[in-house]
């Protein structure tokens, strides 16, 4: 029952994150924002995990051009 809870907190949380970031338009969806959450609960660095996702985007637009 516990797990049952934990999971229905995390899915709360990623659906407050996610409409967060859609008011800050951030352009990351739902599975981005998981796998951001769960670096950032693995110990990464949450400013240079920003960081790196501005740089790929940045590296995305020269290559569509």
């Amino acid at each position: 029952m516990a797990d049952d809870a934990r999971l229905q907190n995390a899915r709360e949380t990623i659906e407050s994150l996610n409409d967060l970031s859609q008011l800050l338009q951030t352009g990351l969806d739902k599975q981005t924002l998981s796998i951001c959450v769960g670096m950032i609960e693995a110990g990464a660095n949450p400013d240079a995990l920003a960081a790196v996702i501005k740089e790929l985007r940045r590296e995305k637009d020269r290559a569509a051009l």
